[in-house]
């Protein structure tokens, strides 16, 4: 059928996006990783209370940790909170961490999450191996992005004429 979504599409449901990464940086790979959470930042991020601007990830001893992601209080806590910025646990497979200590020794890369979501119940980070955009590289994206919207009008208006 035209109008339904794959199992897994239907699975997943994104919490929040980090397109200010997209614009900074080329993607070279992703990953996806589990992440370690209080009670209170799981209802928080279920009601939508995160934010990934300005976030990465680090490794540490053969771990990944988030960093500089904010996730608000949780809006009917009690006595018991958390702390908004605080580093948390990524969960990967210890082959992955190889992997990525590996690519990461390169000059120049950086993990960054692009997006939160849940994933049968679960929170998921979609986590990415960036590498910095040239500001003559951001203005290129922007420039074909911008041709491309013209297009597609031009072939619409000519569709409908």
């Amino acid at each position: 059928m035209a109008g339904e979504k794959s199992e897994r599409e239907a699975a997943q449901r994104v919490i929040a996006d980090n397109r200010k990464a997209l614009h900074d940086y080329h993607v070279l790979d992703t990953w996806e990783a589990g992440v370690v959470l209080l009670g209170t930042e799981i209802k928080s991020i279920r009601e939508g209370g995160v934010n990934l601007r300005d976030s990465y990830a680090r490794l540490e001893n053969g771990e990944v940790w988030l960093l500089n992601v904010h996730i608000s209080p949780y809006s009917h806590r009690g006595y018991a909170g958390h702390e908004e910025r605080r580093q948390r646990k990524l969960l990967l497979h210890r082959d992955e961490i190889r992997k990525l200590t590996g690519k990461i020794a390169e000059k120049g890369l950086t993990l960054v999450p692009l997006r939160m979501y849940l994933s049968k119940g679960r929170v998921k980070v979609a986590l990415a191996l960036v590498k910095g955009k040239q500001v003559h590289d951001k203005r290129e994206t922007i420039r074909r992005r911008e041709v491309d919207r013209e297009t597609r009008a031009a072939v619409k208006e000519r569709h409908r004429g």
